[in-house]
């Protein structure tokens, strides 16, 4: 008895599923302002590892590059030191 084949996989981007965290955070990478890893990561209950893993995720499956808008490095005299400096990151304009 022969087993059934596997349908083929469709190639290219992927379609986000609907109402799913990966739908969540790119809307908030959307956003004119962007979003931090902290941000993304008390929105969906993620670790900060995991929010930079899902950005080389997008780029690497979906083709969807995230980038830096901004870093705010906060160093000094009555500054928290590196625990206070965060990046904001928003999707790349595709040109």
């Amino acid at each position: 008895m022969e087993k059934p084949k596997a349908a083929a996989r469709p190639t290219g981007p992927r379609k986000p599923c609907e109402g799913t965290k990966q739908q969540q955070v790119l809307a908030m990478l959307r956003r004119p302002k962007g979003a931090t890893v902290g941000q993304i990561a008390e929105a969906t209950g993620w670790q900060a590892h995991t929010v930079r893993g899902f950005f080389a995720g997008l780029k690497r499956r979906n083709g969807i590059a995230v980038e830096a808008a901004e870093r705010v490095r906060q160093v000094g005299l009555g500054k928290e030191g590196a625990k206070g400096s965060y990046t904001v990151y928003r999707l790349a304009e595709v040109s």
